[in-house]
């Protein structure tokens, strides 16, 4: 269900703030999209997936956020699931640049809608996971979009930020890199 409030009362938005339910509220260029918790299959997919690549990306001098805001401005901002960004990014607000941005898709949610923002505030990658099938789709910068990127011979996505292959093989989302490999 789709709810437009023209003006939110404050008493709503101060009790989403003292329930601690506000964590992955977005504002998208001063309007407020309130999003709903995730799914137990979202949540599942994305703490495997940060469990396995957080560290990855840490060796590669990346540091690995969850459900952290990355800001244009302080009326203009999302909240991906995952954020991959160089130390000089993180500020009190969260995150003012990312390289790669992590998406859990959930039914009916504004992850597509969401590619422009990223392109514009620099991000190079957008991986995003599928939790229902363990498939996954990538996005690459290119001349200022974010563009989908063709698999290789083996069905496989490579995130040159993260040093890792991303392919479905068997109903698992199989998480590759240079001396390992994790099915999630």
């Amino acid at each position: 269900m789709k709810v437009l409030l023209l003006d939110a009362p404050q008493a709503m938005l101060d009790e989403r703030r003292a329930l601690g339910i506000d964590g992955r509220d977005e504002m998208w260029n001063g309007v407020l999209h309130v999003v709903p918790p995730p799914s137990g299959a979202h949540q599942g997919l994305s703490s495997e997936f940060f469990i396995v690549v957080g560290p990855l990306a840490k060796r590669g001098g990346v540091v690995p956020r969850m459900e952290t805001g990355l800001c244009r401005t302080a009326e203009d901002y999302r909240v991906p699931d995952q954020l991959y960004c160089r130390p000089e990014h993180l500020s009190e607000r969260g995150a003012e640049g990312a390289d790669t941005v992590v998406e859990v898709r959930s039914v009916g949610d504004e992850t597509y809608r969401k590619l422009e923002f990223y392109a514009a505030v620099g991000v190079r990658e957008v991986i995003v996971l599928h939790p229902q099938d363990r498939t996954v789709e990538l996005f690459r910068a290119v001349a200022g979009e974010l563009r989908p990127v063709s698999r290789d011979g083996e069905g496989a996505l490579g995130s040159d930020v993260l040093g890792i292959r991303l392919r479905t093989v068997d109903g698992r989302l199989r998480v590759s890199w240079a001396d390992g490999s994790a099915d999630l």
